[in-house]
């Protein structure tokens, strides 16, 4: 009997893309599986019939092969095993067939061929992590640090390639360049990685002394790395191309530098404003006066406390802050007082702060109202 086109078994037209065959797929094979019909005689070869179908029709070569010449594109050993492209003859074949459709229904999800599997030749290196400790001026002013980063590099020896004199690797025998083997487990083939290549999908006669076939090297490379102004703890700055080489001449991975500003003897931060607390007199927190701060850039500023002053009172300094990371200006520094009191007075200190004292009954006017609360407080508790 002359087969169908494989078009018409899947149910879409000659033009449909190829998320559309796999969707035409999916529902014809959980439509059709044997153990969902195991009252349709038919069940089983309808099933073979679609998986042989998107067989040819998902790969673009034996597509293109299959528009132009039909099911004699398959025919005389083009196409596998008898029955077309995915060779649907026996037990074993029906087993494969049920393989593929448990690799294309939940491959997505565990990695199966949509992935590429081990068939790439070369794999990309790694990428790299450095903490990175700078200074709150260098953070503010923005520096160029030298690092030095262990990393794997490019053999130079072999060009990367990991065999002598620099050769092609050849194709793996054992499985083809595939980077897989399958292997018949009663009713069920089993995928397996290639013990051969470990996956590769080629493998080295000849591996290189230097670099013992891997194509890289242990080496400690030094890096300048620039810092701009305004970064803050957290930030990351992505270097590309400067991780860890990739394996058999694979692409370089990339470096990430994370950022740690230390703690400042002076200054807190806060995003982009810094903060100082400032010790003053009682003296000068009482009558007022002037003081002089420092700020981040090394620069001095002169603050006017006015006469009265608490612990606590803050004045700012318009863009005396950090700059931001992505321009927008700077941030502004807040001047915190805290009023000292005096210690280690001798006898006159004493005499006078006592005089003071009897003189000075309506000038704390914040201790006055706190104990007439008190004072309150302890009258209602007695009634």
């Amino acid at each position: 009997m002359a087969k169908r086109d494989y078009y018409e078994v899947l149910g879409v037209e000659r033009g449909a893309s190829a998320e559309e065959l796999k969707k035409a797929y999916r529902r014809k094979a959980k439509e059709l599986h044997p153990d969902r019909n195991s009252d349709n005689p038919d069940a089983e070869n309808q099933f073979k019939e679609v998986n042989e179908a998107y067989d040819a029709l998902k790969d673009a070569d034996k597509r293109a092969a299959y528009d132009r010449y039909g099911h004699a594109a398959f025919e005389g050993g083009m196409g596998g095993a008898r029955g077309g492209p995915g060779g649907m003859g026996g037990q074993g074949d029906f087993a494969s067939a049920f393989s593929d459709v448990f690799e294309d229904l939940f491959g997505d999800f565990m990695g199966g061929r949509g992935g590429g599997g081990g068939r790439s030749r070369a794999q990309r290196g790694s990428d790299l992590r450095y903490n990175l400790r700078v200074t709150l001026e260098e953070a503010y002013n923005g520096v160029q640090k030298t690092i030095t980063v262990p990393t794997a590099v490019s053999c130079t020896v072999c060009n990367g390639t990991g065999a002598e004199g620099g050769a092609e690797p050849a194709t793996c025998p054992t499985c083809s360049g595939m980077g897989k083997v399958r292997a018949q487990q009663g009713f069920f083939t089993v995928e397996r990685t290639c013990p051969t290549c470990g996956g590769i999908g080629q493998i080295v006669k000849n591996p290189c002394k230097a670099c013992g076939g891997a194509g890289r090297v242990e080496k400690e490379r030094a890096l300048s790395v620039n810092i701009p102004a305004g970064v803050e703890t957290g930030t990351r700055i992505r270097l590309a191309g400067e991780g860890e080489a990739g394996l058999r001449g694979g692409p370089t991975g990339d470096l990430y530098i994370f950022i740690e500003v230390r703690d400042h003897p002076i200054f807190q931060r806060d995003g982009v404003n810094l903060y100082c607390r400032v010790p003053v007199g009682i003296t000068t927190a009482a009558l007022g006066g002037d003081l002089e701060v420092p700020t981040i850039d090394g620069g001095r500023s002169r603050v006017k406390i006015p006469a009265g002053s608490q612990t606590g009172r803050q004045m700012r300094l318009r863009g005396k802050g950090m700059p931001a990371l992505r321009g927008g200006g700077s941030g502004d520094m807040l001047i915190e007082l805290a009023v000292e009191t005096p210690v280690n007075l001798t006898s006159r200190q004493k005499e006078l702060l006592r005089e003071f004292d009897e003189l000075s009954e309506d000038n704390n006017p914040e201790s006055n109202s706190f104990f007439s609360k008190v004072k309150g407080f302890w009258d209602g508790m007695k009634g």
